[in-house]
């Protein structure tokens, strides 16, 4: 089974989303405001980036259980990517390529490129809701990759062990 998870807001996020007592809706406001962590932007350095809750165990139970991990990255170039790589290498993400939009690519154009069994990504909260995601655009398509949406800044803890129980969930 090939899994492709959204990186930002799926399963890493700003490191000042760590904020003590801070709960996922205020990590979406941060976001929606676009509070300095967030917009490591400025640099397009998003090398401070961490982990959402428990996305490294969970990954790596889903690699261990014969899932092969693949990434998207909201980035658009080799080099902003290669930072991405360097987040998920520092905090031991299972290794996986990680894809992203060339030119004017979308993400489903993407999903449809590289052929997942299966798409992980959050709700779009902080960008406009549900209307934002990959499920969304891909919903009506003969034979649409199955999507299993997660909270924004939630984490990947609440989800099954085995990457199997992912299409019934």
């Amino acid at each position: 089974m090939r899994i492709l998870v959204f990186l930002h807001g799926t399963s890493i996020m700003h490191a000042a989303g760590l904020g003590l007592g801070l709960g996922r809706e205020e990590r979406v406001r941060q976001s929606r405001e676009r509070e300095t962590s967030v917009l490591d932007f400025a640099s397009l350095d998003f090398a401070s980036y961490v982990p959402t809750d428990r996305a490294v165990e969970k990954l790596n139970s889903w690699a261990r259980h014969g899932a092969q991990i693949e990434y998207l990255s909201s980035h658009r170039t080799r080099e902003d990517v290669a930072i991405d790589e360097q987040v998920l290498a520092s905090h031991g993400f299972p290794i996986g390529p990680v894809h992203w939009r060339a030119d004017a690519e979308s993400y489903e154009e993407i999903v449809r490129r590289v052929g997942p069994d299966l798409v992980v990504e959050d709700d779009c909260e902080s960008i406009g809701g549900a209307g934002q995601t990959v499920a969304s655009k891909l919903g009506g398509e003969q034979g649409a990759v199955p999507c299993c949406i997660v909270p924004e800044f939630g984490g990947l803890g609440h989800l099954p062990n085995d990457p199997a129980d992912l299409v019934r969930f």
